[in-house]
């Protein structure tokens, strides 16, 4: 069993005085589920979650956020489109692509439009939390 060091994530967020708002932006529900599962092991995270790239416009619009995760692909807006207004309205808010199956065409076009960084699904918690943590670090 792997054994995932929630210490640097918590004093972070400690020493912020509230935890890390993450919006969780995946049309897959088990996919929501197991990120949300994965930042309720430890209180340095508070969790919303979008189902597609509009709810996560109107989220993003109506509250900060100090972490997005992003799949790329979705139904009705894609990824990339949900990424360019994402930008506009959170310049400064990282933005995580997690998917599954885009192409490195798509990545690249991520990375160019503001990505901060790209996870593959699956994922295994250890990779999901190092990379929130290193990503929040900054």
């Amino acid at each position: 069993m792997t054994v995932v060091n929630f210490e640097k994530l918590n004093k972070l967020a400690h020493d912020r005085g509230k935890p890390f708002e993450v919006l969780i932006v995946d049309d897959e529900k088990w996919v929501q589920d197991v990120f949300k599962d994965f930042c309720d092991l430890t209180d340095a995270f508070s969790v919303e979650l979008a189902n597609d790239g509009k709810e996560a416009i109107k989220k993003a619009t109506n509250k900060s956020y100090d972490l997005i995760t992003l799949d790329l692909i979705m139904p009705e807006l894609s990824g990339l489109d949900v990424l360019v207004e994402l930008k506009k309205i959170t310049p400064h808010v990282p933005i995580m692509i997690i998917t599954g199956n885009a192409t490195d065409k798509l990545i690249n076009e991520a990375g160019v439009l503001g990505a901060c960084r790209v996870m593959y699904k699956p994922i295994l918690l250890e990779s999901f939390i190092s990379e929130l943590t290193s990503t929040l670090s900054r």
